[in-house]
This record gives C-alpha cells, structure tokens and sequence, in this order.
C-alpha cells in the first residue's frame, strides 16, 4: 500500500486562505470552562492524558466532523476518545452520563 506523506490532512490550513478569524474577545461559555478545566486535571494534575495525545485525537477526526464541530467540540471529542481507548472510561459509562446530561438539560429547557 503506497501512502502519500505530502498530502495535506483536513485540519492543515497552513498558508491557505481560510476567511476572517473574529479576533474580538469573547466570554467563554460555561461547557467550554469545565472542558477546559478538564484537560488541565487530566493531564497536569492525573498525567492521564497530554496535550500532544489531545491534539492526535484532534487531527484524526474524519474531515466532516471536524469542519462541523467548534474548537471545545474537538476537544471533548478528542478527551472522550482518548478515554475510551486507554480504559479509563467504558461506552457504558460514558453513555449514561450523557444520558444524565441530556435529562438534566432537558429538565432545565422547560422550567425556562
């Protein structure tokens, strides 16, 4: 199987036109802080995961998906992969706390 290392992966966009990059500040929304927060005690407090395995899991994702989700979007979706795959998270468990969430959410929705 020949395999072409020079070819550009979905993520690369170094020195392609790209559009304008909003450069005003913004407040980060609640989510965004604990993913954020997550990765600080995952890899600096638990040494369960570092930033370059982070990254990996971010440029792996299938063209599709990265181009849909938002910058915190990869990350969880690099973290949950990456937790899965050492063992330290199950499908399972995984699942019901999505599940939990999702409950939760919609609880709050229509108290609004």
């Amino acid at each position: 199987m020949d395999r072409d290392f020079t070819a550009r992966s979905n993520h690369d966009m170094g020195g392609m036109m790209a559009g304008t990059i909003n450069k005003d500040n913004h407040n980060y929304v609640l989510w965004e802080k604990r993913v954020d927060a997550m990765m600080m005690l995952l890899s600096n407090d638990l040494g369960i995961l570092t930033v370059d395995q982070l990254r990996k899991g971010i440029e792996s994702l299938p063209p599709d998906a990265y181009d849909k989700m938002t910058y915190y979007e990869r990350w969880m979706a690099s973290i949950a992969n990456s937790l899965l795959e050492s063992g330290v998270l199950t499908t399972e468990e995984l699942g019901v706390k999505m599940k939990e969430i999702e409950l939760k959410s919609n609880k709050s929705e229509k108290s609004s």
